[in-house]
């Protein structure tokens, strides 16, 4: 994957431009975008390592774009808000539309251009799914699901499949799910209705879903390769991470199997699971878990996505801009809204 442009940060986070970082990314507003997206003055750091002023080129442009970076209950949560014993101070900052510690389900849309067209892929669509579309999808200009690809079947990758009926009904007409045998099963319990419409009654409308079986093989949607990363999401739970180009994508993940290592090797940008500052829980990596792997790994930047209310988005990053310093380690954490550009 050849990496493109570098488009600023805030001012707090500069110093990953500055020192290392290949990529794009940062947090648009609706002033800044129009349909089809217009140029966008930036700044690229050449190979040599001189900044220059460039205009990127939006429209054939590849990108990840986080729907949602945070855990099943969304940050802020309610309990914090209203415990008057016990003030949050992350979801106090989170209550602010605005603030990066404010994230809902985690979740990705990787939006594919190619000759063919650009493709809107999403993966995962949890129970928050609905409000970070009608965050985000006006903002970035994106109207069309062209596919939804599942990681696993807990409710903040599928309780938005209900939601995907606006699609269906007045944008297009169907969609197509990809996903592993194990977790169909439980949507044929959890979405039994979406599974067989013929149990829906006469002129009810629901999502017009169109469901394609992967495996632990690569696959290809819309001409894009996508190769499965099974990882463990608890004992004995799997879940599939995914692999395109050479970036890679692991939500939720306890634990990464022997076998998915060699699937890693290249990955230039890591987008890994990282629910806690200070250690894992029983389904997901605390950030110094995450840091192991990282080193394992050894990717060119990384991501980490998927945090809970204890992980300040500043105090995090501050700490992770330090691990740049001493130990080249170019991370920080990802935010809902925030946009990657790639070259894919």
């Amino acid at each position: 994957m050849v990496v493109t442009s570098i488009r600023l940060l805030p001012s707090s986070l500069t110093s990953f431009v500055q020192h290392r970082s290949p990529y794009s990314w940062r947090r648009w507003h609706p002033s800044s975008i129009s349909f089809p997206l217009s140029p966008i003055h930036s700044t690229s750091i050449s190979s040599n390592g001189i900044i220059s002023d460039v205009e990127l080129p939006p429209v054939d442009q590849s990108q990840v774009i986080f729907i949602g970076t945070g855990t099943s209950e969304g940050i802020p949560r309610v309990s914090c808000l209203t415990n008057p014993s016990n003030q949050c101070p992350v979801c106090l900052k989170a209550a602010n539309p605005s603030d990066k510690n404010r994230r809902l389900n985690t979740s990705i849309l990787v939006r594919h251009s190619n000759s063919a067209g650009t493709h809107n892929i999403l993966i995962d669509a949890g129970k928050f799914f609905y409000h970070s579309a009608l965050r985000w999808f006006p903002e970035f200009g994106i109207r069309t699901i062209d596919a939804v690809i599942i990681t696993h079947s807990h409710a903040d990758a599928i309780g938005g499949l209900d939601d995907l009926r606006d699609w269906t009904n007045n944008v297009q007409p169907s969609i197509p799910i990809y996903v592993a045998k194990r977790d169909f099963e439980v949507m044929k319990k959890t979405h039994y209705y979406l599974v067989d419409t013929s149990v829906v009654q006469p002129g009810a409308a629901v999502s017009a879903l169109q469901f394609n079986s992967i495996s632990e093989e690569p696959f290809f949607v819309q001409g894009l390769k996508f190769t499965p990363l099974p990882v463990w999401h608890g004992k004995g739970y799997r879940s599939l991470g995914f692999r395109f180009g050479n970036v890679c994508y692991i939500s939720d993940v306890s634990d990464i199997p022997e076998e998915t290592y060699p699937l890693l090797k290249g990955c230039e940008l890591l987008i890994m699971d990282a629910l806690r500052p200070d250690r894992s829980s029983a389904t997901h990596f605390g950030l110094p878990r995450a840091l192991e792997e990282v080193r394992k790994i050894q990717p060119k930047k990384t991501l980490f996505t998927g945090m809970m209310h204890l992980m300040d988005h500043e105090v995090v990053n501050g700490y992770l801009t330090k691990l740049l310093e001493s130990e080249g380690i170019d991370a920080q954490l990802s935010y809902d809204g925030l946009c990657v550009a790639v070259k894919l």
